[in-house]
């Protein structure tokens, strides 16, 4: 069973989150060392594998990577980025390396504190998934001081090699999914620079709605998330318009199956009345009675791609800083019929 353990399963049977049971598992402070026990024994009773191995040295071929991921990306259920890190750590594993998470929560990253696991214990390489605030990758790079790579956001100051999926040209392909399926009342759910993937993915949606001969509506761009914290906000944000469209186009799955839930509250039936995709095709299992028609994100490529690009900067660190794109597709589901 140890392979199919995931951070989640331990949280759920103890009742606390994934968050929670990754910074017990890997020596951050923020538990109680009564909690610490409880869980690395459960980990251990199911077979969770922990691989903390001994740091290899560069001759070896073995390298200790630390991953960043703020903590508010990481939601009750296992969240794209948690995936994206498992990813990475089992292609460094395969090498011989160890990938070590590191969340990092809002007070933190406000205050620039570096974590005492990478101060103390200064890693090869460092990995960001998912943006964090400027000054902290500043402060951050200038107390670790160690390549690193930066994975689903770009840094205007091309401060570090970077791998992102393709959202605006993926967004794009959805949108005209959607208007060659005859819908030409599309709405966007997701809050504008509040990351670079939601921004690009909204440039994405405009361009074909204008080479549709259409100009989006200021009130069909629908607000998901606080903009300070980046948390997504289902109660106050996501607000349905009065007028309604045919189609909504999410950021992400999880706000498609929020939008879903909302629509089936009042009354509408998915895709009957309003078609609805999202983008990743990534999931957590029950979340939406309904397959999301969706852009899948080749999780794999940009993982295995973040992590070659980081050990070869290990071994040459003076090379020049790149940005990778990596493509991905629409997935067809259960979410969108023609008009």
């Amino acid at each position: 069973m140890g392979k199919n353990v995931r951070l989640a399963d331990i949280g759920a049977r103890l009742g606390v989150s994934t968050v929670t049971v990754s910074k017990a598992l890997s020596g951050q402070k923020g538990v109680s060392e009564e909690l610490r026990e409880k869980i690395i024994a459960l980990a251990e009773e199911l077979g969770y594998k922990r691989e903390y191995t001994p740091k290899k040295t560069p001759a070896e071929g073995g390298y200790t990577i630390g991953v960043l991921i703020a903590e508010k990306y990481i939601g009750k259920y296992d969240s794209f980025y948690l995936k994206m890190y498992q990813t990475v750590n089992v292609g460094a594993v395969e090498g011989g390396s160890l990938a070590l998470l590191v969340t990092i929560d809002s007070q933190t990253e406000k205050e620039c504190l570096v974590p005492k696991v990478l101060s103390e214990n200064k890693p090869d390489g460092l990995m960001i998934i998912g943006r964090l605030e400027s000054a902290y990758l500043d402060e951050i790079h200038r107390t670790v001081n160690v390549p690193w790579v930066f994975v689903d956001f770009y840094d205007e100051e091309d401060k570090a090699d970077t791998v992102i999926s393709d959202s605006y040209y993926g967004a794009y392909q959805m949108t005209r999914y959607l208007l060659k399926r005859g819908h030409r009342r599309v709405a966007y759910v997701g809050t504008l620079l509040s990351t670079n993937s939601i921004t690009d993915r909204y440039m994405g949606y405009t361009r074909a709605m204008l080479e549709y001969g259409i100009t989006p509506k200021k009130e069909w761009q629908l607000d998901d998330r606080n903009p300070e914290t980046g948390l997504v906000d289902e109660l106050n944000l996501i607000q349905l318009p009065k007028e309604m469209p045919t189609a909504f186009f999410c950021n992400c799955d999880v706000v498609g199956s929020i939008v879903i839930k909302k629509l089936k509250n009042l009354g509408y039936r998915v895709p009957e009345d309003i078609s609805v995709v999202g983008y990743d095709n990534y999931l957590y299992p029950g979340l939406c009675e309904i397959g999301i028609t969706t852009y899948e994100v080749d999780m794999k490529k940009m993982a295995g791609q973040a992590l070659e690009i980081l050990l070869n900067k290990i071994r040459m660190p003076h090379t020049e800083n790149r940005l990778y794109i990596v493509e991905g597709h629409v997935v067809e589901k259960d979410s969108v019929r023609d008009v």
